[in-house]
């Protein structure tokens, strides 16, 4: 608050036990335009320092209980009113070791009587001008910080929901004001949330589709950047009745790019913003708007991936009578690139070919090596069937036309109406035979994978009981940074003894046991004997 003067008011406790004294030191302070407590005794004062918190202590050093002394020094000691600035006066204890020894114990200022009015008012706006510039500093770098670590959070969120409530958690903590946020959601579908200090606890709110449009309008119009403006109690209302705000709202609209939804971060105007708190809402704004687009942009990113990813396997698994399949792709968790794992079931005649495999690294550059790869495969199955040949063909396209390129590739054959399977496998991780009673172990290793030499490829002939199943899957699956490959490969196998009637249900909770996955996964089963209803 400012006095007429045009100077900021403060609450000033007096502590005298001379009444004339103290009215005429309390006279001179509110002429000043301060407000002003008083306390007659030491003990008196400690205790309303803790109550009302003042500005500043203008404080007599002989008192009736305990000196001045003493009391400035547990002011200063207290961490919650060391910053409160302290002014002894005495007009006994007046020599320079007096006035050396109040300094010492934590005086900011010291005053000998008799004392002049004009000289104690000035002495009273310097200590406060001093300490005011100090807290304001104190405050800016806390609130610095607080922005720092919180931009760090932001970029942290993994979720679009999470970086919002992160954010207005944050923008409620900083500024110690409820706070509020509106975006839209790369679904197409406005995220609003607000929080109170001084828990910051978020709620998740509904908005109006039309809401975040028509601040955009009024802050920003047409075009791009950051923005600081006053959201009228009466127009929020109206627009989302379900407010708790009860004052105007000071917010901040920002917008990285046109054509992209802008943010709107707020906080309520319960009192008016300083320059420092609406240059740390600025910042807010633009750290959010930062954040949410670089999500917004991996979110993007990761769909477009995904979409191209599944467009390169096949759009559906044939319905097969005699064999049961199911199949999984999962995408990388944190992989926004396109991976080159793939599978592939075709009908030949009798017979069905099922197969596996896994191009070398997450780029295009794999996806499309993957691609080729299944088209190679698909087209040296027309004329004859040899698992041997197709394998051999493959490997010749790497080195021919992708010479620094490797891929792991395993195949089978199987006729549903004898068991009868034949296995080709280049380098890939074995298929696991699961028995009807339960009993898992993997096949065989196979040849050297695709790409690396001329090689020959060795086909095996196995026999699928009814009830067996052959479970195939991609290293995505099984290999973690903490464990040995071994002891992945045992998981699985165990996983697979209790594989249950449903081959579906089964995919799902052995990708599910292994939990989130940092490659692509790809898995295909298939059982004899049952047929997909």
């Amino acid at each position: 608050m400012m006095t007429e003067s045009g100077k900021d008011q403060a609450v000033v406790l007096v502590v005298d036990d001379t009444p004339t004294k103290l009215y005429i030191l309390s006279s001179w302070l509110r002429r000043a335009g301060h407000q002003v407590a008083e306390a007659t005794g030491g003990l008196e004062a400690l205790r309303k320092v803790r109550e009302i918190h003042p500005d500043l202590v203008v404080l007599d050093v002989r008192l009736p209980d305990i000196s001045g002394y003493e009391v400035c020094e547990q002011i200063k000691s207290d961490p919650a009113s060391s910053s409160i600035p302290v002014i002894q006066i005495s007009g006994a204890a007046i020599t320079t070791a007096d006035r050396a020894l109040g300094l010492h114990r934590g005086a900011d200022a010291y005053l000998a009587e008799p004392i002049e009015p004009d000289e104690f008012a000035a002495t009273v706006e310097a200590t406060l001008r001093y300490y005011r510039a100090r807290q304001r500093a104190e405050r800016l770098a806390g609130r610095l910080g607080a922005l720092t670590e919180l931009t760090l959070a932001l970029n942290a969120a993994e979720t679009f929901d999470d970086l919002l409530s992160t954010a207005v958690e944050g923008t409620s903590r900083i500024l110690g004001r409820r706070a509020g946020a509106l975006t839209l959601h790369p679904d197409g579908r406005p995220r609003r949330f607000t929080a109170r200090p001084p828990s910051g606890a978020t709620t998740a709110r509904s908005a109006p589709p039309a809401a975040l449009e028509g601040l955009t309008e009024l802050a920003l119009g047409d075009r791009a950047g950051t923005e600081i403006f006053t959201i009228p109690y009466d127009y929020w209302s109206e627009v989302a009745p379900d407010t708790p705000a009860r004052q105007d709202i000071v917010a901040v609209m920002s917008r990285t790019k046109l054509n992209r939804p802008a943010i709107c971060l707020g906080v309520e105007q319960d009192s008016e913003l300083d320059e420092d708190e609406l240059s740390i809402l600025r910042q807010l704004g633009q750290a959010v708007a930062l954040a949410v687009e670089a999500l917004r942009a991996y979110a993007e990113e990761h769909a477009i991936a995904l979409t191209l990813q599944r467009s390169l396997l096949p759009s559906r698994v044939p319905e097969v009578a005699g064999l049961d399949i199911g199949w999984r792709y999962q995408p990388a968790v944190d992989n926004v690139e396109v991976g080159g794992d793939f599978y592939e079931v075709l009908e030949l005649g009798e017979q069905v070919l099922i197969g596996i495999g896994d191009v070398q690294g997450h780029s295009l550059a794999a996806a499309t090596v993957m691609a080729e790869l299944r088209h190679a495969l698909r087209a040296s199955l027309i004329d004859s069937v040899d698992l041997a040949r197709s394998l051999a063909l493959l490997n010749n396209v790497l080195r021919r036309y992708h010479p620094r390129m490797t891929a792991t590739v395993c195949l089978t054959l199987v006729d549903p109406a004898t068991g009868e399977t034949l296995v080709a496998n280049a380098g890939h991780i074995p298929p696991l035979l699961i028995a009807p009673d339960g009993t898992a172990r993997y096949h065989e290793l196979g040849n050297l994978l695709l790409g690396v030499a001329e090689e020959v490829y060795r086909v095996d002939r196995v026999t699928v009981p009814p009830g067996g199943t052959v479970l195939m899957f991609t290293d995505g699956l099984i290999e973690d940074r903490d464990k040995y490959l071994d002891e992945s490969l045992e998981i699985a196998r165990k996983a697979a003894e209790s594989i249950g009637d449903d081959v579906d249900e089964f995919a799902d909770r052995l990708i599910e046991s292994f939990g989130a996955r940092e490659d692509d996964v790809a898995l295909v089963l298939f059982r004899r004997g049952h047929h997909r209803t």
